[in-house]
């Protein structure tokens, strides 16, 4: 098989095409601006384009396939050469289901948590020695890529998102995986980019239910009422809901107790363990027995960004997440605090996505950051007009956030004065963003601050 990558660059894109490298295809790609790690990794499968670029003598009649990301346009001299040969081109998730389509797809699906419980999941079939594909957004221990795909698997797990396919294909990635067994997280507004309304965002989520393949399951959070809602109205559904596992906490050690025998978890927060609630369900209809489930769970870390540890004392912590939407932001920061009630905790998100710069939809994060004992708020005016949004002032910020005390940065140096200052005594620092923090390098502040 020969396949074209129009922006291969991108994080699912490029991991994409080292999947079908390593499965013997031969595999172009191209892309105006490559970045690391995609382009060390890409280099080093050989798959990294010579110069960057559009080129369309890339496009020939000879390709099986072409596969388009979302970062190029809709004119794309590639895409508009590979239409005129009218070759097949696939979106990202489009292609993913075309290489899964005589498999048990399993997608997890939400606004929050869909990276973690897929991670749970890859690390539990793992663990039990099964053979899976995969598709996830974060980088897990133990994995080399975010992407496999393999002709002997019977089994494929997707991340799936609810965001745009493709420039030329408007529908959410969801849609095209047609799962056997689909757990969704949880339904919160985002991408006011693409979904105005919250209504029209939710909708989404009932169309994914609604694409489930016949006596599928459809497993969802017992308490999120979008999600009661779909399975009401869809009596069809095989629906099975979820709330969260009972657990134990002992000298700061988080346990879970199956068959009198105590397991030891190195992840915390209610969301966490409503993530693990969900994520059983799952393991347990592909096969797994709860006693395998939660031996393998011991040695679960999380995701990379998922409340990923940078360093620590004895007394002190240095958390860094991907938390940017509002509810991932209160359910991260309640995390930490109700993990260590008795540490002062600063807690700093920066506002970097399209909706959360969007001075609309600012209102959302309204006590999101309640929780904590100092709280930050950091934005780049610059990004703002990048994205062609209204402006956005300091007083905006603090008005929709409503936090006594808030913090807010809009110079990048000045964050990183202020955070550098800091000592951390009895204390955690939370940093929360989508983006880089400014360029800040985060594991050198990690441990100045714990010096």
């Amino acid at each position: 098989m020969r396949v074209h990558f129009i922006a291969i660059g991108g994080s699912a894109m490029h991991n994409l095409a080292i999947a079908l490298h390593k499965k013997g295809f031969h595999v172009t790609g191209s892309d105006d601006k490559i970045f690391e790690p995609s382009k060390s990794r890409l280099q080093n499968h050989g798959l990294l384009p010579v110069k960057e670029g559009w080129s369309p003598d890339t496009i020939s009649e000879d390709l099986d396939a072409v596969i388009l990301g979302m970062h190029a346009r809709s004119d794309n001299p590639e895409l508009l050469k590979a239409q005129k040969l009218n070759l097949k081109v696939y979106s990202y998730p489009e292609y993913l289901y075309e290489q899964t389509k005589n498999k048990k797809r399993v997608v997890i699906a939400g606004s929050h948590g869909k990276t973690t419980i897929t991670s749970m999941l890859l690390h539990v079939l793992k663990e039990t020695g099964r053979k899976f594909d995969f598709m996830v957004g974060a980088h897990i221990k133990g994995f080399d890529t975010m992407v496999e795909l393999s002709d002997e698997s019977d089994i494929a797990v997707f991340e799936g998102d609810e965001y745009l396919s493709s420039p030329i294909d408007l529908r959410p990635k969801f849609l095209w995986y047609k799962p056997r067994i689909a757990l969704v997280t949880g339904v919160a507004w985002d991408h006011v980019n693409v979904f105005p309304t919250e209504e029209e965002y939710n909708h989404q989520f009932e169309l994914f239910a609604q694409t489930l393949e016949p006596g599928g399951s459809f497993i969802f959070y017992q308490q999120d009422p979008v999600l009661q809602a779909i399975a009401h109205r869809h009596p069809e559904l095989n629906a099975l809901s979820y709330n969260e596992v009972e657990t134990e906490s002992f000298n700061g050690e988080t346990l879970v107790v199956c068959d009198e025998r105590n397991y030891v978890l190195k992840i915390f927060g209610h969301h966490n363990f409503q993530n693990l609630a969900g994520a059983l369900l799952v393991a347990k209809d592909l096969g797994v027995t709860e006693k395998d489930f939660w031996e393998s769970m011991q040695y679960f870390e999380g995701a990379a960004r998922r409340l990923q540890v940078l360093s620590e004392n004895e007394n002190a912590s240095v958390f860094y997440d991907f938390a940017h939407a509002p509810s991932k932001v209160k359910a991260t920061v309640a995390a930490v605090k109700d993990q260590y009630p008795h540490r002062q905790l600063l807690a700093v998100v920066e506002l970097h996505t399209f909706s959360s710069l969007n001075r609309e939809f600012l209102p959302q994060y309204e006590g999101a950051m309640e929780n904590a004992d100092e709280a930050v708020v950091f934005f780049d005016p610059e990004v703002v007009a990048h994205k062609k949004l209204e402006e956005v002032t300091i007083k905006d910020v603090e008005h929709a956030f409503a936090k006594k005390g808030l913090k807010v940065f809009t110079d990048g140096d000045k964050l990183h004065q202020f955070l550098a200052g800091k000592r951390l005594e009895n204390s955690n620092l939370l940093l929360m963003t989508s983006g880089n923090l400014a360029g800040i390098d985060v594991n050198a502040l990690a441990e100045e601050v714990l010096s």
